[in-house]
């Protein structure tokens, strides 16, 4: 279990390019780690060719997959056959039967077949992304990085900043012990002695993007600029890991998150569109 993950999450890693598309990104396996390691292995879907890992797929929610490709294999038909077919057979154990959702980098070939095969537009995401090459201004917050100690701190505030949240701080121990977070930190944003926003930031690596997931303000806080100050300050731990540049990807609905980051030095993206398969 262990070799599988940590395969993915290396591969995951090297396709990390200033000049890719936004994608499934290590961070976003660390963050699922949360769940513990075997929800985790059940979670992620590998495809290799000739021993090397070609394909990777985390089944982020039961009928959502976020799929991504070696950009050397993004265009390959004989892959993107390969993945078709899996994701259209429930008994491969890809995806279930159902109404599912698909998300894969913009000009994979894989999309185009899957649209000539009865999957249509589903929900819009708007990527966004903060160039690391210049020192980010200071947030205006007193930042902490969460610890074990911290832990409950920082796990109080993701639930109060998203409503349904279950995290706790036994989640986030085994979050931090997880091998993606070798490279990654909790921030904890504080207005004076009271904690109003947190967020978690992923390298992956030194001159690579770095992701920022997830990020939210204390619900009893919002208004304040506590989101644009807590945004900054991710950007700034993700430089100081040796990121290139840090990225977000959110609900294109989400209007307030989207001018948030962008009040942050955050550069849009084109929007985004998953694939979705009726029931």
């Amino acid at each position: 279990m262990a070799t599988i993950l940590d395969d993915a999450v290396r591969a995951l890693r090297a396709w990390q390019h200033d000049d890719a598309p936004v994608q499934l990104h290590p961070g976003d396996v660390g963050w699922f780690w949360r769940s513990g390691a075997d929800a985790t292995a059940a979670a992620v879907r590998t495809w290799s060719r000739d021993g090397r890992i070609v394909a990777v797929g985390l089944l982020d929610e039961p009928g959502l997959l976020r799929l991504t490709v070696a950009p050397d294999a993004r265009r390959d038909e004989e892959l993107a056959r390969r993945l078709a077919d899996d994701l259209a057979r429930p008994e491969r154990g890809v995806l279930p039967a159902g109404e599912v959702f698909l998300e894969t980098p913009p000009g994979a070939l894989v999309q185009d077949l899957l649209r000539g095969d009865g999957w249509h537009d589903g929900d819009a995401w708007t990527p966004l992304v903060r160039d690391l090459a210049e020192p980010v201004p200071d947030p205006g917050l007193r930042i902490e990085v969460t610890g074990p100690e911290q832990a409950h701190v920082r796990a109080a505030v993701q639930r109060a900043a998203f409503n349904g949240s279950t995290f706790t701080a036994e989640h986030w121990r085994d979050m931090a012990s997880a091998p993606p977070y070798a490279d990654a930190r909790c921030l904890v944003g504080h207005d004076q002695d009271t904690p109003v926003a947190a967020v978690t930031v992923w390298s992956a690596g030194r001159g690579r993007p770095g992701l920022l997931e997830p990020l939210g303000v204390h619900r009893d806080h919002r208004g304040r600029g506590h989101g644009r100050a807590i945004t900054l300050a991710a950007a700034a731990a993700l430089r100081e890991l040796g990121s290139s540049c840090a990225f977000v990807c959110t609900p294109s609905t989400n209007t307030a998150a989207v001018a948030t980051y962008r009040s942050a030095g955050f550069r849009q993206l084109p929007e985004r569109l998953d694939l979705r398969r009726a029931a």
